[in-house]
């Protein structure tokens, strides 16, 4: 799906627009622009997940490669630089760009030489590969490439100052490092001769976090340099790693990673399903990660986004049964139940692990109640008893909880049995953007997403019951209550849910994509009329190609460019930024309401053509500005963006006869 001819790959203003993701299924990834031009902070070929599935530190920033023809030397870098400059500027050669199964693959164009350029990484190691290969040519070639180190959290930037790493030859390569107990890198190649260096390259200019108000300029080391005679058809494999045993043969790696894409298609078991469908199942890999806990050493986890993200228990949730189910990998979707069975707490699991903490966060209200749905997906999906009798104390244990009140203020009222959170100076809800004191949607009080999420927790637990034996009547009347109550919610007048009901200052009636969720999870306390009042209201007001607005436009707080410094971006995350996660529930909102899969489908076309064009060009990026044209913002690749639409996919599938146009 995403294969661009020199028209884009030739034009820096478009190429670094475009981002490439690859990752090693720790945690760790490889990202950057077609162009080449490092624009954030967070790309290089190599960010180890040092203490997975965090601990990401940038170890290889990339690499100043050029190629001699004919006495001739062709970059095929591209740097930009504080002073206004790019030099080198490799994309001037550059041919084409291609995703092929996931991997990016540059070919450059000099006189009649054709270079092909091929990156990815070792599943489960902190190991990047970079190849190149002479694929056409009358004599062979020079390839020298310069690679350009650092030692730093992803989150930050580098100056150099009088840092000095220890950088000494081992065989076939090179070790770096960076300082007493750093852990150390390998740069090695067996066909090439490599140089230790130690040249710091200063000024750097990162153009997107320009624009996005953070710190903009920084340094790295040149720490070696490769250089190899590459004849006609002959490949020379740059090895990047933490690793100073990891596999130097490029040409099993890469065949070791052909294998497991097959395997990944294969396990999907979606027969001969379109182009699209078979990279959101390579995206929706990239967001499995190994947590190892006592109890669980083989646990897994799920990154809520690439880059910044770590693995949030919201996102976890809300992506797993897509991420996993859909995808035919059941028994990661068991791990990961277990492996937060493990972290419940005081009825929570939590909303977030800290990069640098074992003590995770719990400041969440509806990221338990998602885990209730993930365990409920996950046993219909498979009939596994044996998991939810193993977790179903656990699963009473959280409904227990939320009676008597937990962190928070979260706690179910007993007038109306509705759950309400909050205190001043938290967010709770998935519209959590914080600016140092100001909670910019602080939703106080009783939210109608959480109040449908634990409705159905209460129905889902009714019937986990009846399976298990066990007694089911608590659960049953606690949710007629919530039924019969739910109403509370509902504004005639406006012919839709208000957003929040007994807040501090009453209700809101702010027109927000929420209570969808009332309509498209499984357990719905909406009747036919007010779910299809829902869907009319949402799809009038938020739908756009690429998502839902999270405000609608005509209130007062909407802002539909997402943009500016974090406080401009934050007070604009959830005030009418789209979201694309959220174009999963209205699909699945539709179909309940008019069982019409055709359409449906058809609004889910627009996020498949950004899925070859935009963000990374192979996964869904998390937001869109709300304000046409609705461009691509936030993290550029999202976990439950991905695993919403393949939900939403699979349900139409499901649903309708399959016709020419699936194929």
């Amino acid at each position: 799906m995403t294969d661009f001819g020199r028209a884009l790959c030739s034009d820096p203003h478009v190429s670094t627009q475009r981002e490439w993701l690859v990752t090693n299924g720790l945690g760790g990834y490889a990202m950057g622009t077609i162009s080449g031009v490092r624009a954030r902070c967070y790309h290089g070929l190599l960010v180890a997940a040092l203490d997975p599935p965090l601990g990401r530190t940038v170890l290889v920033a990339g690499t100043d490669a050029a190629v001699t023809v004919d006495d001739t030397a062709y970059p095929l870098a591209a740097h930009q630089w504080a002073d206004g400059t790019t030099d080198p500027r490799g994309f001037v050669h550059l041919d084409r760009f291609r995703l092929d199964r996931g991997m990016p693959v540059w070919t450059y164009t000099l006189c009649d030489a054709l270079i092909e350029k091929r990156l990815w990484m070792a599943h489960g190691a902190n190991t990047t590969y970079v190849r190149y290969t002479l694929v056409r040519g009358r004599s062979p070639v020079q390839l020298r490439v310069k690679t350009l180190v650092n030692h730093r959290d992803h989150h930050a930037t580098t100056q150099a100052g009088g840092w000095t790493m220890d950088v000494s030859p081992v065989d076939d390569g090179v070790q770096v490092q960076a300082f007493d107990g750093a852990a150390p890198l390998f740069l090695k190649c067996t066909a090439a001769d490599a140089t230790p260096a130690h040249d710091w390259y200063h000024d750097f200019y990162l153009a997107t976090e320009a624009y996005r108000g953070l710190d903009a300029q920084e340094d790295h080391l040149h720490a070696a340099t490769f250089r190899a005679e590459l004849t006609p058809g002959a490949s020379v494999t740059l090895v990047l790693s933490t690793e100073a045993d990891a596999p130097l043969d490029g040409a099993a790696a890469l065949q070791q990673t052909y294998a497991r894409d097959e395997q990944l298609l294969q396990q999907a078991d979606l027969g001969d399903g379109p182009a699209y469908i078979q990279q959101l199942i390579r995206a929706a890999d990239q967001f499995v990660v190994a947590r190892s806990t006592d109890d669980v050493p083989d646990g897994r986890s799920i990154i809520a986004g690439y880059p910044w993200f770590g693995d949030w228990g919201r996102d976890t949730m809300m992506a797993l049964p897509g991420l996993t189910l859909v995808t035919g990998r059941p028994a990661v979707a068991a791990t990961i139940l277990r492996t937060y069975g493990q972290y419940v707490d005081r009825g929570m699991i939590p909303n977030r692990f800290p990069d640098q903490s074992e003590t995770p966060e719990y400041n969440t209200v509806d990221a338990t109640l998602w885990y209730v749905e993930a365990i409920r997906a996950y046993v219909d999906a498979t009939g596994d008893h044996d998991l939810l009798r193993d977790l179903f104390p656990v699963l009473k244990d959280i409904i227990d909880w939320h009676e008597r009140g937990t962190r928070y203020g979260i706690q179910v009222d007993p007038e109306d049995g509705l759950l309400r959170a909050g205190e001043r100076g938290v967010q709770l809800t998935w519209m959590d953007a914080k600016v140092g004191d100001w909670v910019v949607t602080p939703r106080m009080g009783k939210p109608v997403e959480v109040n449908a999420l634990w409705y159905n927790a209460l129905r889902s637990l009714e019937a986990f019951a009846d399976v298990l034996d066990e007694p089911a009547g608590p659960f049953t009347e606690r949710a007629a209550q919530v039924e019969a109550q739910f109403n509370r919610f509902w504004d005639a007048d406006r012919g839709y849910c208000v957003d929040v009901i007994d807040g501090p200052d009453g209700d809101d009636p702010a027109l927000r994509p929420n209570q969808l969720l009332a309509v498209s999870l499984p357990h719905s306390p909406l009747d036919a009329e007010q779910q299809r009042a829902v869907v009319e209201a949402c799809g009038a007001a938020l739908l756009t190609p690429h998502g839902l607005r999270s405000l609608a436009p005509d209130n007062p707080n909407y802002r539909g460019i997402y943009g500016g410094s974090p406080h401009d971006r934050d007070a604009a995350y959830h005030q009418g930024t789209v979201w694309s996660w959220l174009l999963g529930p209205f699909v699945q909102a539709h179909l309940r309401v008019y069982d019409d899969p055709a359409t449906a489908q058809s609004f889910l076309t627009p996020l498949l053509r950004h899925l070859g064009g935009g963000g990374c060009g192979s996964t869904i990026s998390e937001i869109f500005d709300g304000d046409a044209p609705f461009a691509a913002r936030g993290a550029p690749a999202q976990a439950w963006g991905v695993a919403q639409l393949l939900e939403a996919w699979q349900l139409l599938r499901l649903s309708r006869t399959p016709t020419a146009a699936d194929a």
